[in-house]
């Protein structure tokens, strides 16, 4: 069996490290532009769900946030019918730096994909899709404090 997580490892880290340089210039630092992307696409999120789709776990959402708070990304709107419950948006600043990291990511896409043909692309994101739902089963097992047994 190949090892297709390690390939798949190595061009997260190529795509994130790319980004984190990119990026730079805005003042955005490793890997907050994944936390600002899923809130200016999904505004109102609250924290929770964030770092579910993100696929982390709590501690590290919230320093993330805390971090786009502190910069002027994104700020936190008490839910009208929860007080204990924040809401993410993103602010003005937020909004200005959202398309050039689309930008970016779209670019990226179409890099990795270079050579492909669109039934290739089709299939290779139908066949990640599978991949990732088959981790989510572990990810949520393991994020329950259960271990897993090999």
């Amino acid at each position: 069996m190949k090892d297709i997580l390690r390939e798949i490892g190595m061009i997260a880290r190529a795509l994130d490290s790319i980004s984190n340089i990119e990026f730079k210039e805005y003042d955005l630092t490793k890997g907050q532009y994944l936390y600002l992307v899923r809130i200016c696409e999904n505004p109102g999120i609250i924290q929770e769900k964030l770092a579910e789709m993100i696929k982390v776990d709590r501690t590290t959402a919230a320093r993330a946030v805390q971090k786009l708070e502190m910069n002027g990304f994104i700020e936190k709107k008490d839910d009208e019918h929860n007080k204990k419950i924040n809401k993410l948006f993103p602010t003005e600043k937020g909004k200005t730096v959202y398309p050039f990291i689309k930008r970016e990511n779209d670019h990226s896409n179409r890099a990795a994909l270079a050579g492909f043909s669109e039934r290739e692309a089709e299939t290779l994101s139908h066949l990640l899709h599978r991949v990732r739902k088959n981790v989510e089963v572990d990810w949520e097992f393991v994020k329950k404090g259960n271990k897993r047994h090999y």
